[in-house]
């Protein structure tokens, strides 16, 4: 294991790179997709599961934590790694998103958010300082600085007030960060679509210094062509030695698009979300389970998949598990989701060192774009029972 957090590249093709980051708990392999593990769990999923994926690292979140059941009986329970039996890396998100998502909850000023609990309605506090402390406690590997996520669409006004402020947030969250072996703090880059905010963010932090650098504020209504171009305006003004964090992101195809651009890092609640409502990944786009189509349809999701929830059950198994809301259901297909998602960042990574990203990244769209292919004797526009 590395005594010191590290980040290594490998090999690029164009703008797209692969590589390494080295920490104490172990090696994440570059790109990499995060299952969202928010309340110390991926859910519907073991650990041991996730591992069997070949997910390197997954991601906690400050806000859920810090409600239930707290950051101080977590450490005092040994850590996020012990309490969920994860021993690999872990990233874990400030709690921006999550309280700025409260709306009318909760209120923002210089000093920090304050707001109410969704699951109790009582009144919490968290500052800069505060989210850095509760991620130490915590004990996780990477932790984020704390930041306001600019809601969309928002002015140019106010989208620079929004992006200041967390630039601030961020010079304290630094401040507050004690450094220990083979952890790391990630900077948040802001600034809407606004490339000449995001180019000031990614300076201002770039000077404060950071471990890795986060792209923040995406993935929130913008639709995949603002969010490419913003991208675009963003990439080039960031440290080539340092970590790319595209938060929040996101579909496959939003995965292949960036990585193309440059970005080493993602997370999203997509796959599990999904599993949890029938719908599955895969090579040829997504499938609803729920259709009547698969309803007698003895062909598993991905034959040649190395996890067995793609490889051992038929489509009419698991649409009998979805249509009687079976939990088994849910476990299958957010396993199998999970598999998914690591399987195309890992065919993403041995693309890169072949130097055939593009080439890559043409079929994919292409298989997504044709569809799944029918059982025989159905179609593909059958619909649900």
């Amino acid at each position: 294991m590395a005594e010191a957090f590290h980040f290594r590249i490998d090999a690029t093709d164009g703008l797209a790179r692969t590589g390494i980051i080295e920490t104490t708990r172990g090696t994440i392999r570059t790109p990499a997709f995060m299952p969202v593990g928010t309340g110390g769990t991926v859910k519907a999923l073991l650990p041991d599961m996730v591992r069997a994926t070949g997910a390197d690292i997954v991601l906690g979140n400050t806000y859920h934590l810090m409600l239930r059941p707290g950051a101080e009986r977590v450490a005092a329970l040994g850590g996020l790694h012990s309490f969920m039996n994860w021993p690999q890396p872990i990233l874990t998100d400030s709690g921006g998103y999550q309280v700025m998502s409260l709306s009318g909850l909760r209120k923002i000023t210089e000093d920090g958010v304050t707001f109410q609990s969704h699951i109790d309605g009582a009144s919490h506090a968290l500052s800069p300082e505060r989210a850095v402390d509760i991620q130490r406690l915590l004990d996780a590997d990477i932790s984020m600085v704390l930041d306001e996520c600019t809601p969309f669409p928002a002015t140019p006004d106010e989208a620079e007030r929004s992006m200041l402020r967390s630039m601030r947030w961020a010079e304290r969250s630094k401040a507050a960060f004690v450094a220990r072996p083979g952890k790391a703090l990630f900077g948040i880059v802001q600034g809407s679509v606004y490339p000449k905010l995001r180019a000031q963010s990614a300076a201002t932090l770039i000077a404060r210094g950071f471990d890795g650098y986060a792209i923040g504020g995406l993935a929130v209504g913008e639709g995949q062509a603002e969010m490419f171009k913003t991208l675009d305006a963003t990439l080039p003004h960031l440290l080539l030695d340092k970590p790319r964090y595209l938060m929040g992101v996101g579909k496959p195809d939003d995965i292949v698009g960036a990585v193309l651009r440059g970005v080493d890092m993602f997370d999203c609640v997509l796959p599990t979300r999904s599993g949890r409502n029938g719908q599955a990944f895969t090579w040829r786009g997504t499938v609803n389970l729920r259709n009547a189509r698969h309803a007698r349809d003895f062909r598993p999701l991905d034959a040649e998949s190395s996890c067995p929830a793609s490889r051992d059950y038929s489509r009419a198994y698991l649409h009998h598990l979805v249509k009687s809301n079976e939990i088994l259901g849910s476990i299958l297909l957010s396993w199998h989701n999970v598999a998914f998602y690591q399987e195309l960042v890992g065919e993403l990574r041995a693309a890169i060192a072949q130097k055939r990203a593009d080439a890559f990244a043409v079929e994919f769209r292409r298989r997504q774009t044709e569809g799944d292919i029918p059982p025989l004797g159905g179609t593909a526009a059958d619909g649900e029972e």
